[in-house]
């Protein structure tokens, strides 16, 4: 019986009400682990995992229930995710992208009474289609052009970043639309990527997370009909939409990095245990175990605005708090584990120098440092945050 077999005949020995989506993870890590380090070495996208995550019900964790899904609300897919990551960096992230994508619309139907997303939830749950985010190349600002036409638009882009894209369905995406007037819109709109006018391009040759495939989407002259553009807003200004998305996503996206860490603390530990005991060896774990600390506290943190169930950009502010202070600190937890390791970290066969490139992805998110650090200055002295991302 194959891995994928062997993993879905596990999973599938308890009914959906018996596992939790955290407990399908960790069913499904030894064999997304073991592919891990041959997916970094080919840079090789993890197809193999997505297709364990699908038939394992992963892909519709988020839905609710009453649309079709499992449920999982953000602090669960948290810990799905962190779970992952601890078998496969690249794997957890990819999927935090679809999964984020997700529980965007699930929290909207939920506590907003958005019926809009019903049908999308629902797909995702019957057809188990995955969504990929353009988010780096897609912030606030926008990125490609949207060309008004009779009865929509024509959308000429390139979209880095797409984590995943091979495997995508649909590119949750936007455009910038400029007015006669030369005001700048940002239209939202759903790109199949099976349309011709669609292609991906392998651009994705990296430091780490190779895994994930995030190469460029180049849309090319797709024509997208009014009635599909899902809401236009101001580009280069934080519209209510964004505030719901940036206190979603990242905590998701985040507990990837806190993941990646914790695993380069066990492997680190692993190592030294085999030595004899020495006091520098004490001090450097005893440091890495604090920043391994923080990074926890810090993505706990993030999950406590998710608590709230009230977007605005007071929760923008403490999740990108958060997200600043886990990348910080599950760099350091990484940093000292290869310490702690000593020469046997910088050998690809323990994971370890995997752990360590992986995390450097930490850094590149929005809202990058300097730019956390505005808008929390400015929400400090009651300045406004409209333009700051």
């Amino acid at each position: 019986m194959s891995n994928l077999s062997n993993v879905t005949a596990t999973a599938n020995k308890a009914s959906v009400e018996e596992l939790s989506v955290v407990d399908i993870a960790k069913t499904l890590a030894p064999a997304i682990a073991a592919r891990a380090g041959m997916l970094d070495a080919e840079e090789r996208f993890a197809d193999e995992n997505y297709a364990l995550l699908k038939q394992a019900g992963l892909v519709e964790a988020a839905v609710p229930s009453e649309l079709g899904g499992r449920g999982a609300e953000v602090p669960e897919l948290a810990e799905m995710l962190r779970t992952l990551a601890q078998a496969c960096g690249s794997t957890a992230l990819a999927f935090s992208m679809h999964t984020h994508q997700v529980a965007i619309p699930a929290w909207r139907w939920r506590h907003q009474k958005v019926e809009a997303v019903a049908p999308l939830l629902k797909r995702v749950a019957s057809e188990r289609i995955i969504l990929l985010s353009s988010g780096g190349s897609d912030w606030i600002g926008g990125s490609g052009t949207a060309e008004k036409v009779e009865g929509g638009y024509r959308i000429n882009a390139r979209k880095a970043f797409t984590s995943g894209a091979e495997a995508g369905t649909i590119l949750m995406t936007g455009a910038i639309h400029e007015g006669a007037d030369g005001a700048r819109t940002v239209v939202h709109f759903g790109v199949p990527m099976a349309a011709a006018e669609v292609r991906v391009e392998e651009t994705w040759h990296t430091l780490g997370m190779r895994g994930t495939a995030s190469n460029d989407v180049i849309i090319d002259g797709l024509f997208v009909p009014d009635a599909s553009v899902a809401f236009s807003r101001r580009a280069g200004e934080w519209h209510p939409l964004f505030q719901v998305i940036a206190t979603i996503a990242f905590p998701l996206i985040y507990a990837v990095y806190l993941g990646v860490a914790e695993r380069a603390r066990d492997i680190a530990v692993d190592l030294v245990r085999k030595r004899p005991p020495a006091d520098h060896l004490l001090c450097l774990a005893g440091r890495m175990d604090t920043a391994l600390k923080a990074a926890r506290i810090a993505h706990g943190s993030m999950l406590e605005a998710v608590a709230r169930n009230a977007p605005s950009a007071e929760t923008v502010n403490d999740v990108m708090i958060g997200r600043t202070l886990v990348a910080r600190h599950a760099i350091e937890t990484t940093e000292l584990a290869m310490e702690l390791a000593g020469g046997a970290g910088f050998y690809r066969s323990h994971g370890l120098e995997r752990c360590f490139r992986d995390v450097q992805g930490a850094r590149y998110h929005p809202l990058q440092p300097s730019q956390q650090a505005r808008y929390a200055g400015a929400m400090a002295l009651g300045q406004s945050v409209a333009e700051i991302y």
